[in-house]
């Protein structure tokens, strides 16, 4: 059975919403305003390109990434890495060329079964629906947190308010830094 990660870049209220300077959102890019840029706070990036076997996108996420992280040298790992949408709207005419083998899924079951195949990690950005969906579902295994020393009020969250029972995680690896970033990294306990 293949991991499933979530990564995220998170305020400590929760929110996941335009990390990187995404347009819609008030908020947009708290992830380098006001925040000092600290290298080894962001280690697991490249870490999370050497150990990942496939990537993960909801289609908002896919939509935004896909023509900007194909040319990125900071992202050149996966390029040509298998990737999986899942999306109930997206078209295979509105999939990338130059950015490795692409399948669309229609459903969380079609996530299910590709956890089932052979092969490594998988790994997702973003996708903050997606991401509240798989967890409800208990299909993530394992969280890549970079928390920021932010409260952000409003915004989309990395988990939903859905009403269920407890879900425990084991605290794996974390580190606090100088600019008052925390790394967590959590194993789903089943």
């Amino acid at each position: 059975m293949r991991t499933l990660i979530s990564t995220a870049f998170v305020s400590l209220d929760g929110v996941v919403e335009a990390p990187g300077g995404e347009p819609g959102y008030r908020n947009s890019g708290w992830t380098f305003k006001d925040m000092e840029f600290l290298p080894e706070a962001y280690e697991i990036k490249g870490r999370e390109q050497q150990e990942a076997t496939a990537m993960l996108f909801g289609r908002v996420s896919y939509e935004a990434f896909s023509p900007v992280w194909p040319g990125m040298e900071e992202f050149s790992e996966y390029k040509d890495m298998p990737k999986y949408v899942v999306s109930g709207t997206l078209t295979e005419d509105k999939l990338v060329s130059g950015w490795g083998e692409q399948t669309i899924l229609r459903s969380l079951d079609e996530v299910a079964a590709l956890k089932e195949t052979e092969g490594g990690p998988i790994i997702m950005h973003g996708s903050a629906t997606l991401n509240r969906n798989l967890s409800d579902a208990g299909l993530i295994n394992r969280y890549h947190l970079l928390v920021f020393p932010l409260l952000l009020g409003a915004g989309k969250r990395l988990f939903s308010d859905t009403d269920k029972d407890t879900q425990k995680l084991r605290l794996v690896e974390h580190e606090a830094y100088a600019n008052g970033m925390q790394k967590n990294v959590f194993d789903v306990v089943r």
